[in-house]
């Protein structure tokens, strides 16, 4: 069984494709890059894969981040970034 839900253009040549699918007897969520180019096309080694026991935590985790959580950051000028400590 495969389902896609959803795919989001990464660049010109891969997307990220979002799917529900049915690997080794076993459901999940498969979320995978897949390029299209002169030399390959298909589904790269890059993703991940979420077993369907795991789905509802993942589900949670997701719904937890808000839009304002993916807003990017304001710039800190930089007579201010002298004062930042180093990592």
């Amino acid at each position: 069984m495969e389902k896609d839900i959803g795919k989001i253009k990464k660049n010109d040549n891969t997307d990220v494709l979002v799917r529900v699918d049915d690997f080794g007897g076993r459901t999940g969520l498969t979320i995978r890059e897949f390029v299209t180019s002169d030399k390959y096309t298909g589904f790269t080694k890059a993703g991940v894969r979420i077993s369907a026991e795991n789905f509802p935590k993942f589900k949670e985790m997701i719904n937890s981040v808000s839009e304002e959580d993916m807003k990017a950051p304001e710039a800190v000028p930089e007579e201010k970034q002298e004062d930042l400590p180093d990592y």
